[in-house]
């Protein structure tokens, strides 16, 4: 069933503020390709919001996480250790260099990637770890850090969910030596298509911006630090257009009014659930009290499949769209090809076939989630 079908879909895209005169302005200006004013004024924003040492906006999520594999010049003979649930980008990043993935499970309260299994898992061939940051809570850093520090094992969080969230008081996607965000359209924050790398340790940041102009050294002749510009590593073509990069700046000016509403509607799915959740056996989020959340996702996990299943079914009968989320990188056909099996990653595999997502998106109004939540009240688990 698709969205277009439901009364109350699983995601809506909306405007925030001022995308519409952003874009006007940015054809006004007669720049729309990449590195224009407002991908400057939106690196700007992150850096400064953020903490981060450089941001560059990327044309998605995806080719941020190639980026940052290509900065870490991974092959065949690598190891990179991923969670076995989460989006096909996080692994596709670094298979495409030709590195091993290495399936990790994830924790039963969170759903990040479970810092207990990682010694278990590094061998001499691990070149890095990326935990993800699921829902926006965020991973247990500080212990991943300091097991990454004693391996000397690069840190890269794919913070896809978690733009805004916080750990210990610090902002996700500021603890790796590289981070990536996602704008997509079923983000907290978008423009459709896009995405941003950023970059903590500043070792890396010249080579970036060279990878991320088809590897050459364009960025620096702009900036006047050479006469000429010419082909110098291995790039592609990463820059989203300036026009992407105006909608989204409109975004982010209005993020603070975008993290409050998403805030409300999580809470309220929690408070108004979770006595039907006890009744039924039916588990809520788990959010540790030293993570602030990016309330990008609001989930429940069913007893079961089956029931799953009846319950999705339940409210697409009431026109009401609920989805469920990844299968499993190491059970899947290409998650086999590199040694994955079922029963490798039992909780990954468990929260697969149990979790349904509700809708939840900037502008679902309170009418529209009281019938979602009063429509979830009638079905018995």
């Amino acid at each position: 069933m698709t969205q277009t079908r439901s009364d109350i879909p699983f995601n809506r895209a909306a405007l925030a503020g001022n995308e519409l005169q952003y874009l006007a302005d940015a054809i006004r200006m007669g720049h729309i390709s990449g590195d224009g004013f407002y991908t400057r004024q939106c690196q700007d924003f992150l850096e400064k919001e953020l903490g981060a040492r450089k941001a560059l906006l990327t044309t998605s999520c995806t080719h941020a996480l190639e980026l940052a594999a290509l900065l870490l010049d991974l092959n065949k003979s690598d190891e990179v250790i991923v969670p076995a649930f989460s989006f096909v980008s996080t692994v596709n990043a670094f298979a495409l260099r030709g590195a091993r993935p290495v399936f990790a499970d994830v924790r039963p309260d969170t759903l990040n990637l479970d810092e207990k299994k990682l010694p278990h898992l590094i061998t001499h061939s691990t070149r890095a770890i990326v935990p993800v940051h699921y829902a926006g809570v965020g991973c247990e850093m500080e212990t991943i850090l300091e097991i990454a520090r004693k391996q000397n094992l690069a840190v890269i969080e794919d913070n896809a969910h978690g733009l805004f969230g916080k750990y210990h008081g610090k902002f996700l996607g500021t603890f790796g030596s590289l981070a990536t965000q996602s704008f997509h359209e079923t983000k907290n924050i978008t423009c459709g298509e896009g995405g941003a790398l950023l970059i903590n340790d500043e070792r890396f940041i010249e080579r970036a911006e060279i990878i991320r102009e088809k590897g050459t050294d364009r960025t620096r002749f702009f900036r006047g630090e050479v006469d000429k510009y010419s082909w110098v590593d291995l790039g592609s073509s990463y820059l989203p257009s300036d026009l992407l990069a105006a909608f989204l700046y409109a975004q982010l000016e209005a993020h603070v009014q975008i993290q409050a509403a998403r805030q409300r509607i999580w809470k309220r799915y929690y408070d108004e659930l979770t006595d039907w959740a006890h009744e039924n056996g039916v588990r809520l989020p788990i959010v540790p009290e030293h993570c602030d959340q990016a309330y990008h996702l609001f989930y429940l996990l069913l007893p079961s499949l089956q029931e799953r299943q009846r319950f999705i079914a339940c409210l697409r009968e009431r026109r009401i769209l609920s989805v469920f989320h990844y299968v499993p990188l190491h059970t899947s056909e290409m998650g086999r090809r590199y040694g994955g099996e079922p029963g490798d990653c039992p909780i990954a595999e468990m929260v697969s076939e149990r979790l349904v997502r509700l809708p939840f998106y900037n502008q679902l109004s309170e009418i529209e989630q009281s019938r979602v939540i009063g429509a979830i009240r009638e079905i018995k688990v």
